[in-house]
């Protein structure tokens, strides 16, 4: 199973996308998980290794080049998710989905 990480301000909203996300994912035949965490602890997450793909929410993008630099570390990329792939709802979920399954490794 392949792992993938929404990184967001706070990691509430994130996680009722990555669970929505998960599911269109395996209805699709991945076998990807996604998960998230906040902010404060993306790079913390990032440095233990566990996951193959990082995605940082439209509402912390200003932390993007921190965050892509601790995920170059490992050889895993990290991606902005545009805001029309960051709504809980089916056609946002389904871009995501599209997101995460083009640049996972």
């Amino acid at each position: 199973m392949k792992k993938a990480l929404i990184i967001c301000a706070g990691g509430m909203s994130s996680s009722v996308i990555a669970k929505k996300v998960t599911k269109e994912l395996k209805n699709m035949g991945n076998d990807i998980e996604v998960t998230a965490t906040s902010q404060s602890q993306g790079t913390t997450t990032i440095n233990k290794d566990e996951f193959e793909l990082y995605l940082v929410s439209p509402q912390t993008k200003m932390f993007f080049a921190s965050l892509e630099k601790a995920a170059s570390k490992y050889g895993k990329p990290a991606i902005n998710i545009p805001p029309q792939a960051y709504i809980p709802v089916p056609t946002g979920i389904q871009k995501l989905a599209q997101l995460i399954t083009e640049n996972i490794e």
